[in-house]
């Protein structure tokens, strides 16, 4: 892992100081080896910081150049069938003459050899990259399919700047890009800036699955896309699975063993994180399965029993045989992390979780230099609640809705919570929620909505109407729709919800959270469920294979069990949160009173004081948790004190 900066430019605009201090500011990606490449006449070059882990020698080093001189090369990522392609190339009539082992290598021989886009289609893994051709004079920047590695791009002036995070790009002296009012609006909906979207105006990510070929005579050129998430739906859905459920299980058992075995290749220590849920259980299961010796497993935990999921960690742990380490962090460790937050995630990021994401990060680090991680399952086979309510609610007319909209609101949430107190050992496993009374209201606001469409919104939005919180002109409703357009051809509301999750929720959040927590550790993780064959086999699953009575993730529950014993693992889903809305109360009152003054909410300009005054002093007294509303304003306001500092 690794990260990637540069800039296309007159000559002053790239010289080896600027792009020295471009990889400089993401040392934290790379801190074993830092390296520079420019070509001076055509004004292009690359800064590069490099984390070792396959080829750890000299050979290894980047920016690297193909053995003809045609291209440079600055990647970051990992791709886990390199060597297969190295033989795929020497079955080709490549050459054979290897300086090393690294995948660095074999990008540029595959490129020489079939050309960039055919060459990323045969690969298998995570990667941001950028690669200059000096026969063409052209810069191609590329992302892998799902969006693991991040990629910001952007023209500054004459200079077109590039790099894996925000800084690397705000460290080059042509950084001027305002903050976008509209990406606010965006991110206090969703808690993230939705890509195409960065928090500057004119500054952009790169989108999963494409590539970007850059003339500096041509100012306009979009991205084009290399594989596509909507053709694998489709012809998924086209040509369903037909086996039985054990031909289902065994298939599916099969291509995740295979993306783990080539996601266990390093030349450095690699580990696991267990929360003892269902997706990173079956994640260490077929690991150690794999291993010759106890698998290392990393887990944290809570003393707030709603928040602990260390002792259910524990239990997997133990029954799998895994050299298991566990933190149990004390409040105060956690609200450490809260300062660093802001120049960690680089732009608004409002996901709460990136808490507990940093504090398992850092204690996987002290161990080892590789991760894997259990991420994606509930995108690709139907594990959010809100999957299994959706045909719940569409079968509901719009009257009847709109009137339990109207129940649901006459008790208050913590009336709710009461009612649950005294229900909860009768309910159904999958009506054991954490916050009982919130979530009753978060369904009366989701069902005050027209169409499937609208519900979804409101089902994955923060602020219901960002109009309450935000003066900005444009509305960020528009930024769903096209993707909820584009799945319109998916056979039932629920596939319909997964695709769409996939292509942001997933991306822009789950993904850019684990990057950004783990790199700031210098810690490369991997997400074997992203194996993009694991992702166009699950669209070939009929839903029934994924959501069943209500539950979901039941093929992996299928799996999991061959190996862990159901009453280990079977149980409420609990995320993985902190207390906020206690701390927002107490230890944190001060800190977010002062960000949320109205004088600092005045000045910010694109923020109504008077709502977020009254969320604020209705969350102090009790009446409501407006805890994740508050959390969006307060990291927004942070962010911005972090970049005035």
């Amino acid at each position: 892992m690794c990260g990637i900066a540069g800039a296309l430019g007159t000559g002053a605009d790239v010289t080896e100081p600027i792009l020295a201090r471009m990889a400089a500011a993401i040392t934290h990606r790379g801190p074993d080896d830092h390296g520079v490449w420019r070509d001076a006449d055509a004004g292009i070059g690359f800064g590069h910081a490099r984390l070792s882990i396959v080829d750890l020698s000299a050979a290894g080093h980047q920016p690297m150049q193909s053995p003809a001189g045609r291209y440079a090369l600055a990647f970051n990522g990992e791709i886990y069938n390199h060597v297969a392609l190295r033989a795929e190339y020497e079955r080709d009539g490549g050459r054979t003459a290897w300086r090393g082992h690294s995948d660095t290598e074999t990008l540029l021989a595959g490129f020489e050899r079939w050309g960039v886009e055919a060459t990323l289609r045969r690969s298998v893994g995570m990667f941001a990259l950028a690669l200059w051709d000096r026969d063409e004079r052209s810069l191609t920047l590329a992302r892998d399919r799902l969006g693991e590695k991040p990629l910001y791009y952007g023209w500054q002036g004459d200079t077109f700047l590039f790099g894996s995070e925000l800084k690397a790009l705000r460290a080059h002296p042509s950084f001027r890009a305002p903050v976008d009012s509209d990406s606010v609006a965006a991110f206090l909906r969703f808690a993230y800036v939705p890509s195409p979207r960065s928090i500057y105006r004119g500054i952009h990510k790169l989108l999963p699955g494409t590539t970007l070929r850059i003339r500096r005579e041509a100012r306009d050129a979009q991205p084009a896309a290399y594989w596509s998430l909507q053709e694998v739906a489709a012809r998924g859905l086209a040509d369903p699975f037909t086996g039985s459920e054990p031909e289902a299980r065994q298939g599916l058992e099969a291509l995740l063993s295979e993306s783990i075995a080539l996601q266990r290749v390093a030349d450095v220590p690699l580990g696991a994180f267990l929360s003892g849920g269902t997706d990173s259980s079956l994640v260490v299961a077929l690991m150690q399965s794999q291993a010759q010796r106890p698998v290392r497993s990393f887990t944290i935990g809570f003393r707030e029993a709603q928040y602990d999921e260390a002792a259910h960690a524990r239990a997997v742990a133990q029954h799998l045989g895994t050299d298991h380490t566990e933190l149990y962090v004390t409040p105060e460790q956690a609200r450490a992390v809260i300062p660093r937050l802001p120049a960690l995630y680089d732009e608004p990021f409002g996901d709460a979780s990136q808490i507990p994401t940093f504090l398992v990060s850092q204690l996987a680090r002290r161990h080892v230099t590789v991760s894997l991680s259990g991420d994606a399952g509930d995108e690709l086979f139907g594990g959010y609640t809100r999957y299994a309510w959706a045909r719940r609610l569409l079968r509901v007319p719009a009257p009847a809705r709109r009137a339990a909209a109207v129940a649901l609101r006459a008790l208050t949430p913590r009336q709710w919570d009461r009612v649950a107190g005294v229900l909860g050992p009768v309910l159904p496993r999958r009506l054991q929620l954490r916050r009982p009374g919130d979530q009753a209201h978060k369904l009366a606001g989701v069902l005050g909505g027209g169409s499937d469409g609208a519900m979804y919104e409101r089902m994955v939005s923060i602020w219901a109407d960002v109009s309450d919180a935000s003066t900005a002109a444009g509305a960020p409703e528009d930024l769903l729709s096209d993707h909820w357009r584009d799945a319109a051809g998916t056979d039932s509301p629920e596939h319909r919800m997964m695709f769409v999750d996939m292509l942001t929720y997933l991306s822009d959040d789950i993904l850019c959270k684990v990057d950004r927590a783990a790199m700031a550790v210098s810690l490369e993780t991997r997400v074997p469920f992203l194996d993009h064959r694991i992702v166009e086999f699950a669209w070939r699953l009929p839903l029934h294979f994924k959501i069943r009575n209500g539950e979901g993730k039941w093929i992996l529950r299928q799996v999991l069990h061959r190996y862990v014993p159901p009453s280990l693992v079977e149980r409420p889903k609990m995320g993985f949160g902190v207390p906020l809305d206690a701390w927002l109360r107490g230890p944190l009152r001060e800190w977010a009173e002062d960000l949320l003054s109205e004088p600092r909410l005045r000045h910010a300009g694109d923020l109504r004081p008077a709502p977020v005054r009254a969320k604020w002093e209705e969350h102090l007294s009790g009446r409501r948790n407006w805890q994740y509303q508050l959390w969006n304003v307060l990291m927004l306001q942070a962010w911005r004190a972090e970049r005035q500092a």
